[in-house]
This record gives C-alpha cells, structure tokens and sequence, in this order.
C-alpha cells in the first residue's frame, strides 16, 4: 500500500507510539502516551476497598474515569467537566467504555476486595482518544499490578489478557487503520474495536455514515482493527519489559 497519509503512513499503520512509564510518581502504575498527535497520562490507583455492591463476595473492580484537558483541543479553550457544568455524555461513556474493556483483562476473583481506578486524562487529542485510554490504561494496571507484587501485597497473577483498541474507518476509497482526527471526521464508516492479544473482541463501537455498509466491509475492517491492536499488544509487552515487569507474575498463565 503507498504511503499516501499525513505522516507518510501507510494504509495500515499506526500512527507513531511513544510509551513513558512511571509518569506519574504517587500511583500504582502510570503511564504518558502518545499516538501521534493524541498524548494521554493514564494512572492506576489501588485501593483496599470495593464499591458497596461489591462488598462481601471476595471480588475486586475495575473501574475507569475520563477527562480532556482544557486545551486538548487545538484550536480552542474548552471548560473543564465538573465546574461549571456537568461531565459530558461523551465523557461517561468512553470511561464506561474503558472500564468495561480493562475488566475483561482482570481476573476480579483474584485480585481481593480492592479497587483498580484508572484515570485517562487526554492532553492533546487528534482523534483517537478512546483507544488510546484503553490501550494505556492497561498497561498502568499491569504496572500498579506489578506494584503490588513487589509489595507483597498480591501473591497471584491476576491478569488473564492484554487489551488495546484501535480505531479504523472507511476515507474516501480506502480502509485506514488509526484515524486522525482529519480522517476521521471525514470517515464514511468509523468503528473502534477492543480486543485482547490472541484477537478475541471485547467490544466494537462502528457507524455507518448516510449509508449502510455490507457485511464484507465490516469483516474488512474488523480484520485491520484486529492487526493494529495486535500490534499495540507488541507496544505494550514491550513497555512493561522496559520497565521491570516480570509478565509472568502479573499474567495468569494460558492453558
């Protein structure tokens, strides 16, 4: 495929990951990304203690909040959530989203009544923001995860998958992996997918712009969502490798 895009990516690429971990000095786990133009810290804090449904049963949670910084936009000052208005419907549903997508990796009957809260400010967005918090978010827990081990807080590995999403859509004539925020207002199909390392799908979020789209073209895009987060599964691993981690003490073993 010809690298045609902004960038001089190909078709299906990523765009360019840069990983910092141990960002953010107070939390379990941390960790500064950025994908292009879009920069997130996502933080994993513990906590000895689950929400009162939770209470009694021996199982931890997982849960995520969600944030854009006032200039995460770059052409303009936004307010922040909170102040002087309510957090946006947007907002509550891509922390849902990332809270739901982190729990498919964590085995909850292992990890204790306690709490893994996941903060993803977004900094700098250039489309993408959802994918990215997830993406990162998961690898903050492995490391607030790997904190507690080396604690002697958590004698088990907990983590049953990696999880990342990836973003893809239909631009003009062609499929894109990992759309800008350029390509993906002009996206005629959008879809973002989470999954786990070995290709099983946590979740797909996709609509068809003014017209349907055959099956065959979502099976397409399904695939090259499937490739990015393969990919970012690499990214991951080798973050966590980078930083110390041990992946055979914080991941529960494959049959």
């Amino acid at each position: 495929m010809g690298a045609t895009r902004s960038g001089h990516r190909a078709f299906d690429a990523l765009r360019p990951v840069e990983v910092t971990t141990g960002f953010h000095r107070n939390a379990e786990g941390s960790v500064f990304y950025r994908a292009g133009g879009t920069v997130v810290l996502a933080t994993a804090s513990v906590e000895d203690t689950v929400p009162e449904f939770m209470r009694g049963r021996g199982r931890g949670w997982v849960t995520a909040e969600y944030q854009m910084h006032p200039r995460a936009n770059p052409h303009r000052r936004e307010n922040r959530d909170g102040r002087d208005r309510p957090l946006s419907g947007r907002a509550r549903e891509i922390q849902r989203l990332v809270g739901r997508a982190l729990r498919a990796g964590v085995n909850l009957d292992r990890l204790g009544e306690r709490t893994v809260a996941i903060d993803c400010d977004v900094f700098e967005a250039d489309g993408g923001t959802r994918t990215a918090s997830v993406t990162a978010g998961w690898i903050a827990v492995a490391l607030a995860l790997a904190t507690l081990r080396r604690r002697r807080l958590l004698e088990i590995p907990v983590l049953r998958d990696q999880i990342a999403a990836a973003s893809v859509g239909h631009v003009g004539d062609r499929i894109l992996l990992d759309l800008d925020y350029a390509e993906d207002s002009t996206a005629r199909v959008d879809l973002n997918l989470v999954a786990t390392d070995c290709g099983s799908i946590v979740e797909i979020q996709g609509t068809a712009e003014g017209e349907a789209i055959p099956r065959s073209e979502l099976e397409s895009l399904t695939d090259l969502a499937l490739k990015g987060v393969a990919e970012l599964c690499r990214i991951q691993r080798d973050a966590l490798v980078g930083a110390g981690v041990d992946l055979g003490k914080v991941m529960i073993p494959r049959p």
